[in-house]
């Protein structure tokens, strides 16, 4: 790899990570990845492995000693390293507390020695328990008790985007918080517990699809190629520094319902289990009830908001095609 300005993707070798680094490579940038590969995999690069303007780095941020140099040289910085997946955060709040803080930390300080534009992806998460309809970038969040380890993702995301946003005001770094919602896509994995790919998985053995709850929580998906599309573009807008951008999709469907269009759409004979939380996490196990963005602030900022129908998530993430 020759010498220049590249982009920095931490988190690289994640689901949503991979296709980012893919559609840079495409877009004909030179990208750097720094991934530990505590749940990313190199599987999810393999397209783009022996593209001479990648480059992958096996590392925590803390333990890369080639930071400071990369984050420097860098055109921009992705930041997208963090714990993924409800079950793995109930499991491993400590974990998560440590490591969101101080590598969101390192790498801010890293990027703010030559003023490196830098955006850090966030969740949906940080909206906690409030009932309303819509959420907009602007409301009032309402995080559950701290002896829910539930909550520890939400409240790490939300300190780290306290602590970039501090950096924009006092260091003058240009930064761009992306709050994502449920992203789903090929190459997805219901390791850790993500709903989809997990029915996906279950209706193709024939197995039951477990639904967590009663099912009458909702959600709204977005293809991962629409996120990226909505990532890039905040990298091109300098009028998003220093702004927060719901990313997400519109239509909402019940987890019940999902299970059912999940069945229908791959032609499962599998049935459907409904699983009370205390048996799929923990004894008071707190979730939210229904999750929509509104993404009109990314519309008008980037003149662009995923529009993906859930029928074709669906069947992308399946690998179907769409039969049109």
């Amino acid at each position: 790899m020759k010498n220049g300005k590249h982009i920095l993707v931490t988190g690289g070798a994640g689901f949503i990570g991979a296709h980012l680094a893919e559609r840079l490579l495409q877009d004909g940038k030179t990208v750097v990845v720094i991934d530990d590969f505590s749940t990313g995999s190199r599987e999810n690069l393999a397209t783009v492995k022996t593209n001479p303007r990648l480059r992958i780095l096996e590392s925590k941020i803390s333990d890369c000693a080639e930071l400071p140099q990369l984050a420097a040289e860098a055109e921009f910085i992705f930041h997208l390293a963090a714990t993924v997946g409800v079950e793995l955060v109930v499991k491993s709040a400590l974990h998560v507390l440590e490591a969101s803080f101080n590598e969101t930390q390192i790498l801010l300080r890293a990027a703010e020695k030559k003023i490196t534009p830098l955006l850090l992806t966030s969740t949906s998460e940080v909206y906690g328990k409030s009932a309303k309809p819509e959420f907009s970038e602007d409301d009032d969040l309402l995080i559950g008790p701290p002896g829910q380890s539930r909550w520890s993702y939400a409240c790490s995301k939300l300190t780290d985007e306290f602590l970039a946003l501090a950096y924009a005001r006092e260091k003058n770094l240009p930064v761009v918080i992306a709050r994502l919602f449920n992203t789903v896509g090929p190459r997805q994995t219901g390791r850790y517990g993500m709903v989809l790919p997990r029915f996906i998985a279950a209706a193709r053995a024939g197995e039951p699809l477990r639904v967590f709850g009663d099912g009458a929580q909702s959600r709204c998906f977005c293809l991962v190629h629409d996120v990226v599309e909505s990532l890039v573009r905040l990298q091109h807008c300098e009028n998003a520094r220093g702004e927060i951008f719901n990313i997400g999709g519109t239509e909402e469907v019940s987890i019940l319902e999902l299970a059912k269009l999940v069945v229908g759409t791959l032609g499962s004979k599998s049935e459907i289990e409904l699983i009370p939380y205390d048996q799929a996490y923990s004894p008071g196990f707190d979730d939210m009830r229904r999750r929509k963005p509104l993404v009109e602030k990314l519309e008008r900022f980037v003149q662009f908001h995923p529009r993906t129908t859930l029928r074709d998530i669906i069947r992308l993430t399946a690998g179907l095609s769409l039969g049109r």
